[in-house]
């Protein structure tokens, strides 16, 4: 993840060219990993900043940390945020880096959550602040005969019901911005400084309208993230259109491909959850419906991100 330029400049950016928002500051690190962030905001003169790392990685982190001299300004952590005592009251800042893909799956935005209403002052800031997800649509023949349609017929074998669990299996994949079909749709906005954790689950309609006539194999979900607090508005998108991230996209495959033509839509919803069972795993429930010259359907499918 350190060489996802797109992430680690941008959140360097947001801390060097906003040193004012930092300096000065108590700030905490969740979900530190190396100690980056930490890092970042102990060379711009936070007062000083404690770094959460649950994994064998806080070793690192604090090795890391006295390399570079910051031994008196970070205090790194080890253990799970929901379970350490921080050696100070409140905070003025929360950074951390805590997206997953589908920006929900094994993400920590509870854990930023629970951190901040714990330790956050009044009108402190998180960082980032926003994060929106969006969806659009896609022609992709080849890749779904590959990846799904390949399992109807295995060397003459009938294997269709490999077929079934691959198809509920969102894709994470890089998409061709030439594959897009329809617009792009905002889904959901959600404010990390104010929002509560149950908000994460939600239901949102769309209406993806066909910019050109083609075929549609595939939903694609992406998010961008926002840091609305820095003298002007930073951040980053992992959509297809902008330079390719870790996260990559999502990809929801279809049961049936769709024939639209030129204006027409793919109108319906979209339901998000953790998995009841395992709430690091998300559930997501596509209901849609097309009425054009060429197709028409109306259904419903369900996907698990494990």
């Amino acid at each position: 993840m350190l060489k996802d330029v797109v992430r680690t400049k941008t959140y360097q950016n947001v801390i060097y060219k906003n040193s004012f928002l930092i300096k000065d500051k108590v700030v905490l690190d969740v979900g530190a990993g190396t100690g980056i962030l930490s890092l970042f905001c102990a060379k711009v003169g936070a007062k000083h900043v404690y770094a959460i790392e649950c994994s064998s990685m806080a070793d690192m982190a604090k090795e890391i940390v006295k390399l570079n001299g910051f031994s008196d300004v970070i205090t790194v952590i080890k253990g799970k945020v929901e379970e350490i005592d921080l050696p100070v009251p409140q905070v003025d800042i929360i950074i951390s880096e805590w997206m997953g893909y589908f920006l929900l799956y094994e993400n920590m935005l509870n854990t930023v959550l629970y951190a901040r209403d714990k330790w956050l002052v009044k009108n402190g800031l998180v960082l980032p602040d926003k994060a929106s997800l969006y969806l659009t649509a896609i022609e992709d023949a080849d890749y779904k005969d590959e990846k799904i349609e390949f399992w109807n017929s295995v060397y003459g074998f009938d294997m269709s019901c490999i077929r079934k669990q691959a198809i509920m299996e969102p894709l994470v994949d890089t998409v061709d911005q030439k594959q897009i079909v329809t617009n792009c749709q905002l889904l959901k906005t959600m404010d990390i400084s104010k929002m509560a954790s149950g908000d994460a689950s939600f239901t949102v309609p769309f209406k993806l309208v066909a910019e050109r006539d083609d075929y549609i194999h595939a939903l694609v979900a992406y998010f961008d993230v926002s840091f609305t607090k820095c003298h002007k508005l930073m951040g980053f998108s992992t959509g297809p259109r902008s330079r390719g991230t870790h996260w990559k996209q999502t990809v929801l495959y279809l049961e049936e491909g769709l024939t639209l033509c030129q204006g027409e839509a793919v109108v319906g919803s979209m339901t998000v959850a953790p998995n009841k069972k395992n709430p690091r795993d998300v559930d997501i429930m596509l209901k849609y419906s097309v009425n054009g010259r060429r197709c028409f359907v109306s259904t419903t499918q369900n996907y698990r991100m494990r």
